[in-house]
């Protein structure tokens, strides 16, 4: 695979076929993506408005991308971003607490791992909705696919939260069984966690503060099966944890209320791909011979990014012309740009 020939961009509804497959293929857990035609439909329609500035922002914007493989002329992943966590109510999570319990009678001291439901990442701008390609795996698509709309917050941070985070999917079989969901929410909610998931489609749900239990609950009542899967990652959600854990988020304070997944969170001003990023001028240099930069145009309804060899020279970044083409730029135009370690 050319590592070169990857256009990051808002999705339209012509991309609705890819992200319906998406949705199909993608685990339990991945809470933005579900399944349903109609659901999608309306995401799009909703994003196309946010990237277009066609309405007065309200902080329930959402931003859908896709990813597409020019070589192959198609789309191969799909990732998004919610500007604000519970606009439409609370968004709810469990904290990570610890507290001591002491007799200084009988000599005993003893530290206590406990969940508390909370709010804390109501009004977090979110990560959500990424997918890519089993096949592309290995290739820099999904550096592309999540720091790429990384550079778009850059690019616009008035439009989103100074604190960021990303739901990552805990532990389920095929089925969407978990042993986080069945020794707690499942005891509460009395549906099975696939239904839950429905349901909610999300943490915002004023139903979810209603029945889950406002007293800490302490872990080590908890089923040893159930303890074993708090925090811990579904492996489908490795490829884009991994990304996250390497931008600098927080990965240990949050987890989700149903399925016990990390929750990463972070200020945005503290992401390594903010922190990296240069404003450049992009010079057109048909032979140039540097390292892999992620590149973006500084534009919003046609907000283009992708990958490219490069070299940085002064305020200059030297590149081929296909990759000011891909970006729909000319020669000398200012763009975002940072480096991509190859591994």
């Amino acid at each position: 695979m050319n590592h070169m020939n990857y256009l990051l961009r808002p999705a339209t509804l012509d991309d609705l076929d890819a992200i319906e497959r998406f949705s199909k293929a993608s685990t339990f857990g991945i809470h933005t993506l579900k399944p349903g035609r109609a659901h999608l439909a309306e995401r799009l329609e909703r994003s196309l408005k946010a990237f277009a500035g066609a309405e007065p922002s309200r902080g329930d914007e959402i931003y859908h991308f896709v990813l597409e493989d020019l070589q192959a002329g198609r789309v191969v992943g799909t990732s998004g971003i919610v500007t604000s966590a519970g606009a439409d109510g609370r968004f709810y999570c469990y904290r990570n607490e610890f507290s001591i319990h002491a007799s200084d009678e009988l000599g005993i001291s003893n530290r206590e791992h406990t969940l508390r439901l909370c709010e804390d990442l109501s009004g977090h701008s979110l990560l959500s909705s990424f997918y890519i390609e089993p096949e592309y795996g290995n290739t820099l698509a999904p550096q592309l696919l999540s720091r790429g709309r990384l550079l778009f917050i850059r690019n616009y941070l008035h439009l989103f939260a100074e604190r960021i985070a990303a739901e990552n999917p805990g532990l389920c079989d095929e089925a969407g069984n978990s042993p986080f969901w069945n020794a707690l929410g499942g005891r509460f909610f009395k549906m099975p966690f696939p239904e839950a998931e429905q349901r909610t489609r999300g943490r915002t749900k004023s139903f979810i503060a209603e029945l889950m239990p406002r007293s800490p609950i302490y872990v080590s009542l908890l089923t040893e099966e159930a303890q074993w899967a708090m925090g811990q990652l579904h492996p489908d959600g490795q490829l884009p944890f991994g990304i996250l854990v390497d931008e600098g988020f927080d990965v240990d304070s949050f987890i989700d209320i149903f399925d016990g997944g990390p929750i990463a969170e972070a200020r945005v001003a503290m992401l390594n791909t903010v922190v990296a990023a240069q404003e450049v001028e992009l010079r057109d240099t048909p032979q140039v011979q540097g390292e892999a930069c992620l590149i973006a145009n500084m534009e919003s309804a046609k907000f283009y990014a992708t990958l490219s060899s490069g070299e940085f020279v002064d305020n200059a970044l030297l590149v081929p012309p296909k990759a000011i083409e891909m970006l729909d730029l000319h020669n000398n135009s200012r763009a975002c740009a940072i480096r991509v370690n190859i591994t």
